[in-house]
């Protein structure tokens, strides 16, 4: 699958099969995830790959939009860590291009994924702290529950010319 095909056929998978995601998947949305651009080229991230299912069953707790995880064989916590941060502005644009380079490989590989937000949410920031005893320099930004698609969605229409201005409004 070439990059345009996985960009315009990405959608948000909810349900998953049981089937495990091999570690050799795994590494390479991480890779993806590393090569996203970043400010400064500061590249302010760290990942948590979440695998165990009492942890997986365990954050719907506390994040009400995460009952996807209850299916899902895998999540990654996608995390600013402020020990590299140049700027201060900048990290969540830089998480934000690498979860969504998880989100397109995992495309292209096969897998489906749904991104789901954690900042600025304190309470959703506070229990996946407490949950995965992340020290207090490292800010969990995103997660996102990976698996094999149990269900199809088909591409809708997006493309909306009236959206577009050249040189100006």
């Amino acid at each position: 699958m070439d990059a345009l095909e996985a960009i315009l056929t990405r959608r948000s998978i909810r349900r998953y099969t049981a089937e495990p995601v091999a570690e050799d998947l795994i590494k390479k949305l991480l890779e993806a995830a590393m090569y996203a651009p970043s400010a400064h080229n500061q590249q302010p991230w760290q990942f948590i790959v979440i695998q165990d299912r009492q942890l997986l069953d365990k954050i719907p707790e506390f994040h009400p939009y995460s009952s996807m995880l209850k299916s899902a064989p895998l999540a990654i916590l996608v995390c600013g860590d402020s020990s590299r941060f140049k700027s201060s502005y900048f990290w969540p644009q830089d998480c934000a291009a690498a979860t969504q380079n998880i989100l397109l490989a995992a495309r292209a590989l096969g897998l489906g994924t749904v991104w789901m937000g954690v900042y600025p949410k304190e309470n959703l920031m506070e229990g996946l702290r407490t949950l995965f005893k992340i020290p207090e320099e490292i800010i969990p930004f995103s997660l996102i529950a990976v698996g094999y698609p149990a269900e199809e969605k088909l591409k809708p229409e997006r493309f909306d010319e009236q959206r577009i201005h050249y040189n100006g409004w």
